[in-house]
């Protein structure tokens, strides 16, 4: 049923927009956090592999760097929406369906751990390679310079990039709407665009622009804390 403004003042209006936001909500929180610890758990140590085996740093390795290098970009390059549908198959088979919010972070993960890989590469590479060498002067292991010396030392650009990284998962969750991922973005389509309810439409884009600038603003906080 098309939106009527005099609906904005019935009480009952709010309470049934009430029920259907909050559970998208969460089910968007749910599949942004899961995926996002995820993608950082395959991204993170790809990335870091990224960096030091590059010509030049602690542990070069042209093929390993080149080969991981081709293979993110193969990932990076294909849209979210074609990965949701191709792995549907591998979606079934490792989470038992294809649709719902678990499903969902399947490809979510796969689309988001080689943007992390790159991120984190890009924030590693910030790290001046004199510390680096001074740690090497004093006998410290690569293992030993990725813990205390590259982590460390780009903190708070990590910080940025699991920033940017979750607020690019909202935006993937949103797509996901589209083929029964639920959230925000299937409550979006199913009940604002399918039943002509511009007013869910509305509320949802407001909805995430709240969550958006609510993570930016808190990444960049702590950022700013992290540098030195």
């Amino acid at each position: 049923m098309p939106f009527e403004p005099s609906l904005l003042f019935q009480a009952s209006f709010w309470s049934d927009i009430a029920q259907l936001i909050t559970p998208a909500v969460g089910e968007t929180l749910y599949m942004v956090v899961v995926s996002t610890i995820l993608a950082y758990l395959l991204g993170l140590p790809l990335g870091i592999i990224l960096v030091v085996t590059s010509p030049g740093h602690i542990s070069p390795n042209p093929w390993v760097e080149r080969i991981l290098g081709t293979l993110i970009n193969i990932l990076r390059s294909a849209p979210f929406i074609i990965l949701l549908v191709a792995f549907i198959p591998f979606t079934r088979s490792l989470v038992g369906t294809s649709i719902g919010t678990t499903a969902a972070i399947v490809p979510l993960v796969i689309s988001a751990a080689p943007f992390v890989a790159r991120v984190v590469e890009s924030s590693l590479k910030e790290v001046p390679y004199g510390v680096i060498e001074a740690a090497l002067s004093m006998g410290a292991s690569p293992l030993q310079i990725i813990q205390k010396v590259l982590l460390p030392e780009a903190k708070a650009s990590l910080i940025l990039g699991v920033t940017i990284t979750t607020i690019s998962i909202i935006g993937y969750t949103a797509m996901a709407g589209a083929v029964g991922g639920g959230g925000l973005g299937d409550l979006a389509i199913q009940y604002g665009y399918n039943r002509f309810r511009t007013d869910i439409m509305i509320l949802t884009v407001i909805v995430l622009i709240v969550i958006v600038q609510g993570l930016q603003s808190l990444g960049t906080t702590l950022a700013r804390k992290l540098s030195h």
